[in-house]
């Protein structure tokens, strides 16, 4: 273990956060949750404008960087709260530094950059999470478990309505974040869907992909051992219809997600101790940046099927 993630080894001292990512999500979520949570010492923030990182800073009691790498040498763990494609080239510097690694989703949305941060934290030895919100949330992350090992499972749906672009709501879809407007459903809500399938039904080995209204997409997956899924997509979605749904059958009978999931700092909290866990342990995450290089790959593939009109065949290992 590298000295900078030396202190991690011992559960009783802080483990030293830094914090990359000024935007809302970091505002509303990450920052007060590392700031708040017993085990961490959020020991700085840096984003792409030193101006807000400083507001950011100053609001949390601590202190902001205009160099990245210098934040880097001074942690124990970096979390991030940036667009993937800048997230994935800061991950894999932040793992080189010897950062364990707090990752949002998507780790990024091209599977050589994702590949990159893997390579990058297994050469450091450093543990990684990906932020995959109900994998880590109070009510539904028991649910997968509970599915994960029970077997007979012969379908499934996973329907994801987002009301995020309100035709016409100008004002909300500028408040939103851009790379979401960009890559839509798909990337935005198609890691959720699938952090939920694959650890029950198995890998994907084919998805055919279909266009739907608004950023609406459609997928039918297949999945190891013989199982198939379909997932809805959508953040164009008519606010009085919007929802998210996660429904299994099998032999043992139909079982549905729980609807109540928490609130997105209780499930960081969670993903902050999984991520320790790890660290103090060494046994991976299940849902580590090996795994999110996974969800990067099914969704290339994914965007492949939209633009050919032909199912693709799961991408290899």
């Amino acid at each position: 273990m590298t000295s900078s993630t030396a202190s991690s080894a011992d559960s009783t001292v802080p483990v030293r956060f830094g914090l990359v990512g000024t935007g809302p999500w970091a505002h509303r979520t990450y920052a007060p949750t590392l700031a708040d949570h017993k085990a961490v010492d959020l020991v700085g923030v840096w984003g792409r404008r030193l101006d807000a990182a400083a507001e950011l800073a100053r609001a949390h009691g601590t202190s902001a960087y205009d160099d990245v790498d210098a934040l880097f040498a001074a942690c124990d763990a970096v979390a991030f709260a940036v667009p993937p494609d800048v997230q994935a080239p800061l991950a894999a510097r932040a793992a080189a530094a010897g950062c364990h690694l707090l990752l949002d989703k998507p780790l990024a949305t091209r599977p050589d950059e994702a590949r990159a941060v893997v390579d990058a934290a297994e050469a450091a030895g450093v543990a990684s999470t990906v932020f995959c919100t109900l994998r880590h949330a109070p009510l539904t992350a028991p649910w997968i478990a509970e599915q994960a090992a029970a077997d007979g499972w012969f379908t499934a749906r996973a329907d994801w309505f987002g009301a995020l672009y309100t035709p016409g709501d100008d004002a909300h879809v500028r408040a939103t974040t851009p790379w979401r407007a960009e890559r839509g459903a798909l990337w935005d809500v198609g890691p959720h869907a699938l952090s939920v399938l694959l650890p029950i039904l198995g890998d994907v080995t084919s998805v055919a992909a279909h266009a739907g209204p608004g950023d609406t997409v459609h997928l039918v997956l297949r999945h190891t051992g013989g199982a198939s899924s379909t997932a809805t997509l959508s953040l164009t979605t008519p606010p009085a219809a919007g929802g998210t749904v996660v429904e299994l059958r099998g032999t043992h009978g139909v079982s549905t997600m729980p609807a109540g999931r928490g609130t997105a700092p209780e499930a960081l909290a969670s993903a902050v101790d999984s991520l320790l866990e790890a660290a103090r342990g060494g046994t991976p995450h299940p849902c580590d940046a090996r795994f999110g290089l996974r969800l990067t790959a099914i969704l290339t593939a994914a965007e492949r099927s939209l633009a050919s009109g032909r199912p693709e065949p799961g991408p290899a290992q």
